[in-house]
């Protein structure tokens, strides 16, 4: 709808995970480095927790376009407690047959195949992305399957994500074992207003644009309200642009941002928070065309 106005080659905000668009902020960077020290180093377990939308699960994609060739990785992303049994996924994840089998197969299955690429010199990972969904009793299963790993022979890491949530369940008795077991974690925080601001600039970059479409104001109101969540800000910057983009705006100010923030927020579904009580302006109400 706007790309053409705004010399855009593609939506610079989209929702979905693209690592083309990664900024790694501190928080991201120290996640990211932290899990591959950790493979690295053979911990059997690995921690990363976040708030909703953070960019985890584009930190996942960016951490599998980095990794080694010896790792033969697999990843579950359905983890709702009705999905399913989870040895069931995680034979799926590593590409092993799980049709009619039940799981004293699949576990002999799951056996053999760490076993073959143990001997091929390689190590398997096994990645569970939104695990704060899988509750205490299939994460105490997640333990028991790292017990596939002797002294001697080390044949599964695991790498668990979750919202913040998965921390706390991390700290009941029920999951000690486990807690013991996690080599290092850590918790991605929120992108600071200087972070906000670079964030927005690169994303611009990467879909073609002008790095300086949004104003300093537009990009500090913006990440007041969406409290520094990646996902938020690029739910903020899609709209101002649609809204741009009707008033025929050649760039992205304060005044209209304060717009954006007071439909999203009069809605009562946009999770972000009010700062300021925005000044009402007319609007010209003009007809949007597709570019």
């Amino acid at each position: 709808m706007y790309r053409r106005f705004y010399g855009l080659r593609e939506k610079p905000f989209a929702l979905r995970p693209d690592a083309r668009f990664v900024y790694l902020a501190k928080h991201h960077m120290r996640a990211l480095l932290l899990m591959e020290y950790g493979l690295l180093n053979e911990a059997s377990f690995l921690l990363i927790t976040g708030e909703i939308g953070s960019g985890k699960t584009t930190l996942i994609r960016c951490l599998l376009d980095r990794l080694d060739k010896s790792l033969v990785v697999g990843l579950v992303s359905h983890t709702s407690r009705g999905s399913g049994r989870l040895l069931q996924w995680v034979c799926l994840a590593f590409g092993l047959d799980v049709k009619g089998k039940e799981d004293v197969e699949l576990y002999d299955d799951l056996v053999h195949f760490l076993i073959d690429v143990y001997a091929q010199g390689k190590r398997a990972v096994l990645i569970v992305d939104e695990a704060q969904n899988l509750g205490s009793g299939r994460l105490e299963d997640l333990r028991l399957l790292s017990n596939l790993n002797s002294d001697q022979d080390f044949l599964l890491q695991m790498v668990i994500v979750g919202q913040p949530e998965l921390r706390d369940l991390m700290r009941t008795p029920q999951l000690r074992q486990l807690a013991q077991r996690v080599g290092a974690d850590y918790h991605i925080g929120a992108l600071s207003a200087e972070e906000t601001a670079r964030y927005i600039t690169h994303r611009l970059r990467v879909a073609g644009g002008r790095p300086d479409l949004f104003t300093p104001e537009a990009m500090a109101l913006a990440h007041s309200c969406s409290r520094g969540i990646p996902r938020l800000i690029n739910q903020l910057c899609d709209t101002a642009l649609v809204y741009g983009y009707s008033d025929q705006r050649p760039s992205i100010d304060e005044e209209l941002m304060e717009e954006v923030v007071r439909d999203r927020l009069s809605g009562g579904i946009f999770p972000g928070r009010r700062v300021r009580e925005p000044v009402p302006r007319d609007r010209k109400t003009q007809v949007i065309r597709q570019s």
